[in-house]
């Protein structure tokens, strides 16, 4: 197998030095245009290594490429990330900096403020004694999440291209933005994509691999109180901050995030503002199984019909928004998108290891849409934090797995 070791890394720093985090409670489409700026790059070096029919979307911040198949017919693959980084963390400007040799120790990640990576506090450091590091320099997040996973697709394209003698299907390839606020690649084009089933690749942890994720809806409660002076309100103040808390109380205590994992569902509060006159609680609904998914949000109605009761009618309103369901139910109708893929981490020498996703990705709407679309993890590690790395390990294996992934394909008739 050829080494992809420089390319692989050399692609993800220059990715990783472009600001390209996305802005929530925007409407527009992207949420910021500076993730154009990477979106140009890649349409520029796609070109560049002679992928095909590169187009980018100039309206939706779309990118597409395709690989035509230089093979008798067979199954097409397509391969999805998202260029845009999260909110959680400051941004940019991005200073990528490489241990070469990380020698299982605590990582100082900016001396002049004195910002330690510890390894006590973030264990699987404990994994890549040895290996090459990418890290911030403390002050913003990398943009591993999902950039390691833009430079294995864009270094396993280049190695097709360069090798025409090696024979594969039509391999279809999209970058898309806001995927960490929600977008869940909506514009992108089923018609311009030139596979039927896809692949995201996005995640932490080597190896893993998903094909279920959380059924999602997000509800407003609004609550309507009156208002009047303090002093004189015995019998008359209604006071909504008090019947958000009783409303909030009346949710099962104990099914937080913080005390859920696997595949239990939860009620999450994101946030809640108002008055005595008005307020408003936000939350999450999420569910691995369909029938519990439909009863949690049941609950939030029973509960908003019972305090319509106990309060003048009207007092509670709730609005709820059905985000993206499970992809499960989808990709259980191509089994063999599993069984591929299963076979091109296993037969890298990765252990693969298959979990219910605790969020949800591109592929879960997407997969909805038509397209069948389990996710690959990247590899990196600590997204969303200041302390986010990449071993640069991970994203060459997951060049390897990707080419091993296209010859299954080439040896699927259509």
């Amino acid at each position: 197998m050829t080494d992809f070791h420089d390319s692989v890394k050399e692609r993800f720093i220059r990715y990783a030095g472009i600001d390209t985090q996305s802005a929530s409670g925007v409407s527009e489409t992207p949420t910021t245009q500076k993730q154009f700026d990477l979106a140009r790059m890649l349409r520029d070096e796609l070109n560049s290594i002679g992928v095909s029919d590169v187009w980018l979307d100039e309206d939706h911040c779309v990118v597409y490429g395709t690989i035509p198949s230089n093979s008798d017919a067979c199954r097409p693959v397509g391969l999805v990330a998202h260029m845009d980084t999260a909110v959680e963390a400051p941004g940019g400007p991005v200073n990528p900096q490489v241990v070469e040799r990380y020698d299982g120790g605590d990582i100082l990640l900016n001396k002049d403020l004195g910002i330690w990576m510890r390894r006590a506090d973030f264990p699987n450091l404990g994994m890549y004694v040895g290996e090459e590091l990418i890290c911030t320099d403390g002050t913003t997040l990398l943009g591993g999440d999902d950039k390691a996973s833009i430079a294995s697709i864009m270094t396993m394209a280049e190695h097709f291209c360069s090798h025409p003698e090696l024979e594969h299907g039509t391999i279809a390839i999209a970058f898309t933005p806001d995927e960490e606020v929600g977008g869940l690649a909506k514009d992108l084009d089923l018609g311009r994509f030139t596979s039927d089933t896809a692949y995201t690749l996005d995640g932490d942890h080597l190896g893993y691999y998903e094909y279920e994720t959380f059924n999602a809806s997000s509800a407003e409660v609004r609550i309507r109180g009156r208002a009047v002076h303090p002093g004189t309100a015995k019998g008359i103040m209604i006071n909504s901050i008090d019947i958000a808390g009783e409303f909030l109380s009346a949710l099962p205590a104990a099914e937080k995030p913080q005390y859920t994992d696997g595949r239990e569902g939860f009620f999450h509060v994101m946030g809640i503002s108002g008055s005595c006159e008005e307020t408003v609680v936000n939350i999450i609904v999420r569910d691995h199984d369909t029938e519990k998914f439909a009863q949690r949000n049941a609950l939030l109605q029973q509960i908003t019909d019972e305090f319509n009761c106990r309060y003048p009618e009207g007092t509670v309103t709730l609005s709820v928004t059905y985000q993206y369901r499970s992809m499960k139910e989808v990709i259980d109708e191509v089994p063999f998108m599993i069984d591929n893929l299963k076979k091109a981490i296993s037969d890298c020498g990765v252990e693969p290891v298959c979990i219910p996703f605790r969020g949800g990705t591109d592929g879960s709407a997407l997969s909805q849409r038509g397209l069948p679309c389990p996710n690959l993890s990247a590899g990196y590690e600590n997204a969303h934090s200041r302390f986010e790395y990449v071993p640069v390990c991970n994203m060459v294996k997951n060049v390897e797995i990707l080419i091993r992934l296209c010859e299954l394909y080439r040896d699927m008739p259509v």
